[in-house]
């Protein structure tokens, strides 16, 4: 058991021998303190774990007290002693912040089962944030979160290249995280005061994507009624992301790589070519160098946008992160919802370990958010995970086929329509992937509505 150092503070001297004879022999290191005053200047001058304090104090009472620690330790917990009669005292004192409450005379038992509960409690809240602190410090880029070699290697090359105006290209499989990625290279250069716009090269119908990027003149097309300003045009000076660049038709990347050859766009249906200063990362899914031997992406373009490549690794080959990951998915839950859910339990993150993640960091997230929900208590099971993770900590292992592989798919897309009220284009963004792409996959497993 750690030394933990405790703060008694009691006008009763026998109240004082009582509670610390107990905790001293459970090895607890005792403090003791006969007004709230003294507690106060010891308190000071040391750290506690916790303190346990009467209500009624000369002076000072045990609520002033309560307050004073909160304000120097808001995750202190605090044990109130009561006599019987003041019993709704004491619940007053937990609505303030309270721990928990112990009536007089005082049960051993009782006494070492709530603080027990106590520093156990606290000590899972200052690991948490020593967490907290260390993931924010030594393991995150922007919203990028990992500690594995592989993200390092990630952070090292956003670092050296956004201080350059190279073009880039992002490679890795959906939900990896691209566009952080991406946001983290504009947000890290000397670009960051000046727009960052993302272009969805796989949701943007071709017909209308070259009017979406280089803008259009009034009267340059029917319904052309006024002047539009593309999005390169609308990002000079900042980045461009252009997201799924694999899905782009062949007659727009022609265009798109003559703007990186001259750095200058011509709007549809006019006259006057418009100088632009735009950065091009850029992102796919796809195996481009396949895509050029099979002659559905130009050669040129694919060596203009891959000055520098960048691959992120998909969740199954980091797993060393997953810990990172969920603690920050968690705290952020926290603060959204307002609860303290400290943590997986060691099976759940067994089980989290165990799975392969085919859904990637994206799929991690939903699972925590999944489990946030349906947890009642402050540490999550593994029974709030999906079945077919809470079988992998048993060390049961599905066969790995190609039926059960597009089962798992199958059912990662309706689960996704599901939980998004069977909007495909949310369902797309969970899945990570372009709403064309869904459309055809709810195609192939016959989930099209008639």
């Amino acid at each position: 058991m750690p030394n933990y150092r405790i703060l008694i503070v009691d006008d009763e001297k026998n109240i004082l021998r009582v509670v610390s004879t107990t905790l001293k022999n459970e090895q607890y290191d005792v403090t003791t303190a006969q007004s709230a005053e003294e507690a106060i200047e010891r308190f000071g001058r040391n750290g506690f774990d916790l303190v346990i304090t009467d209500l009624k104090l000369p002076g000072q009472g045990g609520l002033d007290l309560l307050s004073f620690v909160k304000s120097q330790e808001p995750d202190m917990p605090v044990i109130m002693i009561t006599a019987f009669g003041t019993i709704e005292n004491a619940v007053d004192a937990m609505k303030r912040g309270a721990f928990n409450y112990l009536t007089k005379p005082v049960n051993p038992d009782e006494l070492l089962t709530v603080v027990r509960e106590a520093v156990e409690k606290f000590e899972l809240k200052r690991e948490n944030r020593s967490l907290k602190s260390e993931l924010r410090q030594k393991f995150a880029f922007g919203s990028i979160i990992g500690k594995s070699s592989v993200m390092q290697e990630v952070f090292d090359t956003i670092r050296m290249v956004s201080k350059t105006h190279s073009s880039i290209l992002i490679f890795g499989e959906s939900g990896t995280g691209k566009e952080l990625v991406a946001r983290a290279i504009h947000y890290e250069s000397d670009r960051a005061e000046h727009p960052f716009v993302t272009i969805d090269c796989a949701t943007i119908p071709s017909e209308i994507m070259e009017s979406e990027l280089f803008g259009h003149e009034k009267g340059s097309f029917t319904g052309a009624h006024e002047r539009k300003t593309g999005l390169l045009e609308r990002a000079d000076k900042g980045t461009v992301f252009l997201d799924e660049i694999g899905e782009l038709d062949l007659h727009l990347q022609k265009k798109l790589l003559r703007f990186l050859q001259e750095r200058e766009i011509l709007r549809v249906g006019g006259a006057a070519r418009i100088k632009l200063n735009v950065r091009i990362v850029a992102a796919t899914n796809r195996e481009l160098e396949q895509e050029v031997r099979e002659k559905r992406f130009r050669e040129d373009l694919f060596y203009r946008l891959n000055v520098v490549a960048i691959k992120m690794p998909p969740l199954r080959e980091r797993k060393d992160d997953i810990p990172l990951l969920v603690q920050h998915f968690l705290e952020r839950l926290n603060q959204i919802e307002g609860r303290m859910i400290t943590g997986f339990e060691d099976n759940a993150v067994e089980a989290l370990l165990a799975y392969d993640w085919p859904g990637n960091v994206r799929e991690l997230e939903n699972a925590v958010e999944r489990a946030y929900i349906l947890c009642p208590s402050i540490t999550i099971g593994l029974k709030h995970l999906p079945t077919k993770m809470a079988a992998l900590s048993r060390g049961e292992r599905e066969p790995v086929d190609e039926m059960n592989l597009l089962e798992t798919e199958k059912r990662l897309i309706v689960r996704a329509l599901t939980n998004t009220s069977w909007n495909q284009s949310k369902a797309a963004e969970v899945l990570g992937i372009s709403r064309k792409q869904l459309r055809t996959k709810m195609k192939h497993f016959g989930l099209l509505p008639e």
